[in-house]
């Protein structure tokens, strides 16, 4: 919409831009003169945005941006190749005010965001309780959790602080809410007897994979961010993207509300890291990938003051990671230490018992560890041996506590329990 005045200047930065242009009459008789429709390539959209800015086009007026299906005509391919030329971005990325609107566009209202929180948090925790891939999956499609991740990031580097805190209290919000919901349910389901009474949730492969975090999380939750970005920059789908971010936030936030309703504190503690370390990590990519692919405030002189904004935005992101980093680092280094002698006290008891009887085979081996700071110290080890009738294992527990001791410079109690192995 051209206000009054303003008609001259409009048609004069089209013609600048050689854009081919319509300008209709408004006879509404209100404050403009006349609508103007142009086709643009991708590209070219932000520039000629600023350009009409400086003419008098500004967030005052009316602009409508519509994506267009198909434009045929050479002129049109002409220009859409001059500003490829001209261009040193992606010719598939939107214009800052795009971003702006999609970003705001998947931003849900309070309630559907916090229902659709609840029911996903519901179905994550009963899926973690049913050892239900499929079900967790499922969770995972309907959270609506994309719009503040990438709504906090996109208002740091375009200078909009509503978008920024609206998109960061409703990340809280969400973690809360869905951490909240897991808990109440799972309570719920204990309470009412609708799960075994001697159940451990750690038994449970979907629950035990959200205990011991690893480093690698931190590539889940950096990809999600750097996902979300570009789907919002590129068109691709947000829903699908959406589902990633979910994949870093639902179920471990699901973990962290069966750790509570069960009372198991290191559940709690390994999912909450993970849960932490990915909301941040989701924010640090997306922000970091914003700036680099140049988008910036509408107005020049804003740039500094966002340019600031992301540098101490981006160090306080770093540094937090950095420090659940030492934990997923110790973590990390522990199931390293735990595989390690796993497999040097099986060489260990494959030795000794070669010693004691060819036909002697280990069953199964259990080695139970202590502490709470990682490397864990190998408190016991229980080895079971299958034997023939007559095999005595007098002896092979000392000899076993001497073998691992050598192999792995610690004294565990060994206890060595023998089963007959009578085979026809």
């Amino acid at each position: 919409m051209i206000p009054a005045g303003k008609r001259a200047a409009v048609v004069r930065a089209l013609e600048d831009e050689g854009v081919d242009y319509v300008v209709t009459d408004e006879t509404s008789n209100r404050e403009y003169t006349g609508v103007a429709t142009f086709p643009l390539p991708k590209t070219a959209v932000e520039p000629v945005l600023e350009r009409l800015r400086e003419a008098g086009i500004d967030d005052r007026t009316y602009t409508v941006i519509v994506a267009a299906e198909t434009v045929i005509s050479r002129r049109f391919e002409e220009l859409e190749a001059e500003y490829a030329e001209e261009s040193e971005r992606d010719e598939d990325r939107i214009s800052r005010q795009e971003l702006q609107a999609k970003a705001d566009d998947l931003a849900s209202g309070l309630r559907t965001y916090v229902l659709m929180t609840v029911i996903s948090a519901v179905i994550a925790t009963a899926g973690l309780l049913l050892d239900s891939p499929a079900t967790v999956v499922g969770s995972m499609v309907i959270a609506p959790l994309i719009g503040p991740a990438m709504s906090a990031a996109i208002g740091t580097v375009v200078d909009d602080e509503e978008m920024f805190r609206r998109g960061v209290r409703m990340q809280v919000l969400g973690v809360v809410v869905a951490v909240a919901a897991a808990t109440l349910f799972a309570v719920a389901l204990r309470t009412l007897g609708l799960v075994p009474p001697g159940l451990d949730p750690l038994e449970l492969a979907e629950v035990a994979e959200r205990l011991a975090p690893n480093v690698l999380v931190l590539a889940v939750a950096i990809g999600a961010g750097v996902a979300g970005i570009v789907s919002l920059m590129t068109g691709v789908s947000a829903t699908l993207v959406g589902v990633m971010i979910a994949v870093a936030l639902i179920p471990p936030a699901a973990a962290v509300g069966i750790g509570i309703a069960f009372s198991i504190p290191r559940l709690v503690l390994g999912a909450g890291v993970i849960v932490a370390v990915n909301v941040l990590s989701i924010n640090l990519a997306a922000l970091v990938m914003l700036w680099y692919e140049g988008y910036r405030p509408e107005r020049w002189f804003r740039e500094d003051d966002a340019r600031a904004a992301v540098v101490k935005r981006v160090a306080v992101l770093v540094a937090a990671i950095a420090v659940l980093s030492v934990f997923l680092g110790g973590v990390t280094y522990d199931s390293y230490v735990a595989t390690t002698t796993e497999t040097d006290v099986r060489n260990a008891v494959g030795d000794e018992l070669a010693t004691l009887d060819p036909e002697a085979e280990l069953l199964e081996l259990e080695i139970e560890r202590t502490g709470t700071i990682p490397p864990r110290e190998t408190d016991r080890v229980i080895v079971t041996v299958g034997a023939p009738p007559g095999v005595s294992i007098d002896g092979v527990a000392t000899g076993l506590e001497a073998r691992i001791e050598r192999v792995t410079g610690e004294t565990p109690g060994v206890e060595v329990r023998l089963v007959t192995v009578d085979r026809a």
